[in-house]
């Protein structure tokens, strides 16, 4: 069975072809060296010590869970944060090491819709919304929503890399030509 993380939905999104370079030819990104992905990975470990006694009153949390695995339907994660609210839904909540400019970026609602899907399916709750803190801006709580219509689209999107990886198929590249010019594969690509 193939198995999908929120990882692998981003990279399709920014590109169809990552999925192909990665996962059917087996040529690795080498994300090890990307300074920002380490130095999040570090705080993340760090929020969540510091945190774990801390539940969000303002926002109506009554129980949490940290570092949760979660799978369903070739789909696969772990949720910085389960939030369980007063009024009996509940809530990824995901650390960003970023600076909040006004403005969540599409990656960042993609990865909370594919935590929603998987907190729903897992613990047969409903999920409205999700919570990221951007920890460049003195942890700044924002609200991100969560419709019926993000889930429809995860399994869509899900479907969509099992079938390039499944059949080997090599998918269009990215209609936005500005990102082929930092891409890890331009020169195998020629997008």
């Amino acid at each position: 069975m193939i198995s999908i993380t929120p990882s692998h939905i981003i990279e399709y999104l920014y590109c169809p072809r990552f999925i192909y370079f990665q996962y059917v030819l087996g040529i690795p990104q080498h994300e090890e060296k990307n300074y920002k992905a380490m130095k999040g990975r570090e705080l993340h470990k760090l929020k969540l010590s510091e945190n774990i006694n801390y539940l969000r009153k303002k926002i109506g949390v009554n129980e949490k869970r940290f570092d949760v695995y979660l799978s369903f339907n070739n789909l696969r994660g772990i949720v910085d944060e389960i939030l369980f609210l007063n009024d009996n839904t509940a809530a990824p909540l995901d650390y960003k090491y970023a600076v909040y400019k006004d403005k969540v970026f599409n990656t960042y609602k993609t990865q909370l819709h594919c935590y929603a899907y998987l907190i729903e399916n897992n613990f047969n709750i409903k999920v409205g919304k999700g919570f990221i803190v951007y920890i460049r801006s003195k942890n700044k709580l924002v609200t991100v929503p969560i419709r019926e219509k993000d889930s429809d689209k995860i399994k869509v999107f899900v479907n969509d890399i099992i079938q390039i990886i499944d059949k080997g198929n090599f998918p269009k590249a990215t209609k936005y030509k500005s990102r082929c010019l930092t891409c890890t594969f331009r020169n195998l690509c020629a997008g």
